[in-house]
């Protein structure tokens, strides 16, 4: 079949779950890394497929239709501008949390923060937050933990593959260890899990059949569970005006800044994200 009828049929299948412009997307990305062409190229190339590339495409169209996410089909994400490996282990890096990563950028830069500052980033999953904090400010000396060894494993590979020497270990923050409470940094960032399990109703497929529930959602009794205990090791481990940065669930932002406030920090600031939703909050410890 010729290219440009196939990508056609190809698109309008695909709006049959996704809206169109994340249909066109996809499809775009889909065709990009099996045929190495760009999307302006398909309606300039008189091309037909071969019999190898449909059936490439078929397979991938079909676990497409079943809702599976293509980053998980083709085993990567991009995130603020680099190249992460991702598996049904490890969540997949949002574009709220590129803002997360752009805040602490901007806020360090803001305050002169030079010099071989310790940071942690808790709940790691692909890395792709610590990783990424260390390629634009490389004086940070940065470590990550996870209570998932397969996501850390992968982390490692990421971390490699992209230049960086971040730390990864396996760490439960619901259970720290003595050596973790024993460190001191100077900045602590999170997006720990914050759906309520509630809210798995209305959720798009591809992210409730796929993605690790164990990375998405708390119970409903107790929606900032990982947030006070990030807290309550960020008073013990955080140094004195040290950084805490959280991604936040848009519907507890001030119920998180309280709990925050009660517990002693100060410059408890909440951010919004592009969409105008409560996603960020950024404090120092007094």
């Amino acid at each position: 079949m010729i290219l440009q009828d196939y990508y056609n049929q190809y698109y309008l299948k695909l709006q049959k779950l996704y809206e169109p412009g994340e249909a066109q997307s996809i499809a775009n990305w889909v065709f990009e890394e099996v045929l190495l062409i760009k999307p302006h190229q398909i309606k300039l190339l008189n091309k037909y497929l071969t019999e190898g590339e449909e059936n490439i495409l078929e397979a991938i169209l079909g676990r497409l239709l079943n809702a599976e996410p293509v980053q998980y089909i083709l085993g990567y994400a991009w995130f603020y501008g680099h190249k992460f490996k991702v598996t049904p282990q490890v969540l997949i890096p949002r574009n709220e949390t590129e803002e997360l990563v752009e805040l602490v950028i901007t806020t360090l830069q803001n305050n002169n923060s030079q010099g071989p500052l310790k940071l942690i980033d808790i709940g790691t999953g692909s890395g792709c937050i610590a990783i990424s904090l260390q390629l634009a400010l490389p004086h940070l000396k940065v470590s990550g933990i996870d209570k998932s060894t397969e996501a850390l494993a992968l982390a490692t590979k990421n971390a490699a593959e992209l230049g960086t020497n971040v730390i990864f270990s396996v760490e439960d923050i619901l259970e720290p260890s003595d050596a973790l409470s024993n460190e001191l940094f100077d900045v602590i960032v999170s997006n720990p899990p914050y759906i309520l399990l509630d809210e798995q109703e209305g959720m798009e497929n591809n992210v409730t059949q796929f993605e690790p529930h164990e990375a998405l959602f708390v119970t409903n009794k107790n929606p900032l569970q990982f947030y006070i205990a990030i807290a309550d090791y960020a008073k013990k481990c955080l140094k004195n005006q040290g950084y805490l940065f959280f991604e936040i669930h848009q519907d507890y932002g001030l119920q998180t800044a309280e709990m925050l406030r009660s517990k002693g920090f100060v410059e408890v600031k909440v951010m919004k994200d592009i969409n105008g939703n409560d996603r960020m909050i950024v404090c120092q410890n007094a």
